[in-house]
């Protein structure tokens, strides 16, 4: 009963993921059409292109208000209605400015559940089954990612306005989001610490945890009576130094890899590499269908290895396959598929460590008090990264050269590795109490 009920909610909650990756990859389809519907400039395009990003940015700062003061719930269905009235937007806009609204609304619903969401899911989470629950929620982003390219890629069948159709389809799973969180508790954790509803908090315990409870329960009140003394407890009071530095590290860490720039503009990268127009989107697809095959394994395995040896693993693959892209770049003898093959290997790893653990890692680490300021510091400091990633690809790739830009993400990544091998802590099978009050005291 226990094992159903906590899988349930959190797999209902990880749909938000599947939104947001879906919303996240849709654009790649249909922006050359929506380019050419209203012939935009290219500032324009880039706007276009980007306005999601920036309602994301925006959404990912604030996220931890609604989310505190409403509760994650309710944020929740903030975050569907979002995305439903972002889908219907864009698929019926008849200029671009409504269009730009609409993709900006999308954005925000983004940047707010990649607070929200986590946070949820850590919070009714056993303990030895955290790391796998949290990882639905980044399963379900590479999974939208996946069924974006796809969908696209058949709808895109249809003829001049089939980017309406590629943008409008996200509205059915946006429904069903709504209706389901219907059927979710609410946190036992904000029950108690910002609503004193101890009672209730109890009743969603004892699912979550029926044999040891009572003892959950008092474990949340002793962090609450410790800070009745401060009525919102800062984030950067000096207490708080350990998590604060984890959290935008790993965030940092995540974007200097490269992560959205691939993602982003795939088909750009293999057309530099010499491939034609065709095979750059089929490889496109391939790197949506390894995304999530090996998300799928770091997310069954994340709680029996831990959060710290797949990020381990995974910064040597990534310095690896990094300047194995730079240097064929560098010597230019593409050789065929050299280069998708090494993009490939690079988004396995990528799945396997960092893509697997962020979400999971930053929100275990913030003390129940702050852990929603926490993770909306994470979460904004992992999107203005994306956003100025994606910003300055296409022009480092052009003035700099790919040999350059991939030697700079390899370097990057062997900072990430001193990082994971100095500075990171184990999370694994400890309660969210404990990790909290032991970082604290680092």
């Amino acid at each position: 009963m226990r094992k159903h009920s906590v899988l349930a909610w959190s797999m209902v909650v990880a749909l938000g993921g599947f939104l947001f990756g879906f919303d996240t990859a849709v654009i790649s389809g249909a922006e050359r059409s929506i380019q050419q519907f209203w012939g935009l400039s290219v500032f324009q395009h880039g706007l276009t292109i980007s306005i999601a990003l920036v309602g994301t940015v925006i959404g990912s700062l604030f996220g931890s208000r609604p989310s505190d003061k409403f509760g994650r719930k309710n944020t929740l269905y903030f975050v569907a209605l979002a995305y439903l009235l972002s889908s219907i937007g864009t698929a019926l806009a008849d200029n671009w400015y409504v269009f730009l609204t609409f993709r900006f609304l999308g954005g925000l619903g983004v940047g707010t559940s990649s607070v929200t969401a986590p946070i949820y899911i850590s919070e009714v989470s056993p303990a030895d089954r955290r790391g796998r629950l949290v990882g639905l929620f980044q399963f379900n982003v590479v999974l939208g990612i996946l069924i974006s390219y796809l969908s696209n890629y058949l709808i895109g069948q249809g003829g001049e306005t089939a980017w309406r159709w590629m943008l409008g389809v996200q509205a059915f799973p946006s429904m069903l989001f709504i209706i389901l969180i219907k059927f979710i508790p609410e946190s036992p954790r904000w029950l108690i610490l910002k609503k004193g509803n101890h009672a209730l908090a109890l009743d969603i315990l004892r699912v979550i945890n029926p044999l040891n409870c009572e003892q959950e329960l008092a474990s949340i009140q002793r962090t609450d009576l410790g800070n009745k003394d401060e009525r919102s407890p800062s984030l950067f009071s000096g207490q708080y130094k350990a998590p604060v530095v984890l959290a935008i590290l790993f965030a940092f860490f995540n974007q200097v890899s490269g992560i959205n720039a691939i993602i982003y503009y795939a088909p750009r990268i293999f057309e530099m590499a010499g491939l034609g127009a065709h095979s750059s989107l089929l490889s496109t697809v391939g790197i949506g269908l390894i995304n999530f095959v090996f998300t799928l394994i770091a997310i069954n395995v994340i709680d029996r290895v831990g959060r710290r040896l797949l990020m381990l693993i995974g910064s040597i693959g990534l310095i690896g396959s990094l300047f194995l892209v730079g240097y064929t770049f560098y010597s230019g003898q593409f050789s065929g598929f050299a280069i998708p093959v090494y993009v490939m290997v690079f988004i396995a790893f990528f799945a396997f460590s960092q893509g697997a653990v962020i979400w999971v890692f930053i929100s275990e680490i913030f003390p129940n008090e702050i852990r929603a300021k926490g993770q909306t510091l994470g979460s904004s400091t992992h999107w203005v990264m994306a956003a100025l990633i994606a910003f300055t690809f296409p022009y480092l790739a052009e003035k700099l050269g790919g040999a350059t830009t991939f030697f700079f993400f390899g370097t990057m990544m062997v900072l990430q590795l001193l990082f994971v091998w100095r500075m990171m802590p184990e999370t694994k099978g400890r309660s969210l109490e404990q990790i909290g009050n032991n970082l604290i005291m680092h």
